[in-house]
């Protein structure tokens, strides 16, 4: 497995009261699976995407990322938030170089390496071009090729595609499985777009509301490869989605009564 999540709790002490954010929370998630997670707003999902980077610790329980405990940020994950953290101050190239400096490698490999990255996300030529010069998509591509950099195994994504279009996003939702049937890296996904989760996922995750724990696992049968324009209207995602939507919507509707 790339990731064990064993019976994790999460508290917080907000204005000294204690808050449960996660409660006895296990997940088991394989390598090369693409897993999304849906739920209501403050249910947990984030922070455990979060003790999955190491930039957190569980309260109690442990999680293991490729056979090792998590303790501290843990390097062999990439991680891309929903903020735009391109660097202003540096083109396409050099943001997506920056990692790679960091970890020591020469300047040629680097270029070598970031030339193909940018190709990938279908960004040849505008490696000189400055974030501000760039449309919202190009930007999420140059923050996607950043990620994959350094090739990481597992992929943390936190609403990644969440500030863009509707039309943007199925594009770049499109090339995220594109990427991700070349390369077939973990991927773990968090989303209040529970189409996206569909169309992405080999696996969805319903989260209860606060706190935090597994209300539904659903394995989604869809062929691959899939379309992601496409698909979302045929009639077994239409059944997926009802299915999931009848566990998500009493989760939703109890948050919007507090």
């Amino acid at each position: 497995m790339a990731i064990e999540i064993q019976s994790v709790t999460k508290l917080f002490v907000r204005r000294g009261r204690e808050v449960v954010a996660l409660d006895d929370f296990s997940l088991s998630i394989g390598s090369g699976e693409f897993v999304a997670f849906v739920g209501p707003s403050g249910c947990g999902k984030s922070t455990l995407l979060n003790m999955i980077a190491g930039i957190l610790e569980p309260t109690g329980g442990a999680i293991e990322h490729d056979g090792k405990v998590v303790q501290g940020p843990n390097r062999s994950v990439g991680y891309m938030t929903q903020a735009d953290s391109l660097l202003p101050w540096r083109t396409a190239e050099d943001n997506v170089m920056l990692p790679l400096r960091l970890r020591g490698v020469s300047q040629s490999e680097a270029r070598e390496r970031v030339a193909a990255l940018l190709a990938t996300v279908n960004l040849s030529g505008f490696h000189k071009h400055f974030p501000n010069e760039l449309s919202g998509g190009m930007r999420k591509r140059v923050a996607l090729a950043q990620v994959l950099a350094y090739d990481p195994g597992t992929l943390l994504m936190d609403e990644p595609f969440g500030a863009l279009d509707a039309q943007l996003k199925l594009v770049m939702q499109n090339e995220l499985l594109a990427i991700w049937e070349r390369t077939r890296k973990t991927v773990v996904f968090v989303t209040h777009d529970l189409a996206e989760a569909i169309a992405l996922a080999d696996r969805v995750i319903v989260f209860t509301g606060r706190p935090g724990r597994i209300k539904l696992e659903e394995r989604i049968d869809l062929d691959r490869p899939r379309d992601v324009f496409r698909d979302r209207f045929s009639t077994r995602f239409q059944a997926i989605y009802e299915r999931i939507w009848q566990a998500l919507e009493p989760e939703i509707k109890k948050g919007e009564a507090l």
